[in-house]
């Protein structure tokens, strides 16, 4: 793929309120996106929206609401599809984190973790990837895992059960929609100075134990700022790069977790290719132009 300009793109970029998604917003507009935004936290949100304005960027469409609500994505989607038409850029950074052991973590541990890093993102690419399909113009999809979505952390269970989910779904859909000209970052960013930080549910821990302390401290010197890796996002996508990397610690940590690894690529690029070729033209409504889709299984 050629690379990719920002410039004039409809963009998408949930968990606009505040870290990596703000400073992905800041950036993108500074590149010329039209940007659409969306958090949980509105407050954050119309922050975020007048500082972009304020830098001369452009918001078109911003919303407060939970993505993990399915309804809620659904009704944000069919208002920007009626007024804009489809986009051409959809980031999914909105995330919450929870750490702790097996026996420590509580089931609503397990199940926010899902909901909102794993279901939140599927729900945006549910209703936003089709039209964007069916446009015909390409585009681009960034889904921001974690370094925990590559290499198996402690404590991590709960929060890498959603972020190795959405790096599944990543590659997947990196071959999936090769053809149609749209690429797929991954981003896993190691540490990261955000909200988070200090929010960060820790299960079975006191927060004010003082080795807690200086492992938190211990974090907060390692981590970089959101603006690094809202700039490692844009160059991501201008490359077309699948993974993207905030920090080089992360970057070797991966490489040693799979240097015996077989290349597997080519092997599944063909794959998809073959598959692809059980597809049968799909009429868009409302529209001349087809594309394809599987055949559903039963009776002609």
């Amino acid at each position: 793929m050629a690379t990719y300009d920002l410039r004039g793109k409809k963009t998408l970029i949930t968990g606009a309120g505040s870290g990596i998604g703000r400073a992905t917003a800041i950036a993108a507009a500074g590149v010329g996106a039209e940007l659409f935004l969306t958090d949980i936290n509105g407050t954050g949100l119309a922050e975020t929206v007048d500082l972009v304005g304020r830098a001369g960027g452009t918001v078109s469409h911003s919303l407060p609401f939970d993505v993990s609500d399915f309804e809620a994505v659904t009704a944000f989607a069919d208002d920007i599809h009626a007024e804009f038409g489809s986009l051409d850029v959809v980031m999914n950074v909105a995330g919450i984190s929870a750490w702790g052991t097996v026996e420590n973590l509580e089931h609503r541990h397990w199940k926010s973790m899902v909901d909102v890093n794993l279901m939140g993102p599927i729900h945006i690419i549910e209703k936003f990837l089709p039209p964007m399909i069916d446009a015909g113009r390409g585009g681009h999809l960034v889904n921001v895992s974690s370094a925990a979505g590559l290499i198996p952390l402690p404590w991590h269970a709960a929060y890498s059960a959603s972020k190795y989910g959405l790096r599944g779904v990543s590659e997947v859909l990196k071959y999936d929609l090769k053809r149609h000209g749209i690429g797929v970052s991954l981003v896993v960013p190691g540490g990261v100075k955000t909200g988070l930080v200090q929010t960060l549910q820790i299960a079975g821990v006191d927060r004010d134990d003082p080795r807690v302390q200086k492992l938190q401290h211990r974090f907060e010197k390692r981590a970089v700022e959101p603006s690094v890796v809202a700039d490692a996002i844009l160059a991501g996508i201008a490359k077309r790069k699948y993974l993207v990397y905030s920090s080089n610690d992360i970057r070797f940590g991966y490489w040693v977790a799979r240097k015996f690894a077989p290349p597997y690529e080519f092997v599944l690029q063909k794959a998809n290719d073959q598959f692809s070729k059980l597809l049968v033209p799909r009429r868009v409504e409302g529209s001349s132009k087809s594309t394809s889709s599987v055949r559903a299984p039963g009776p002609e």
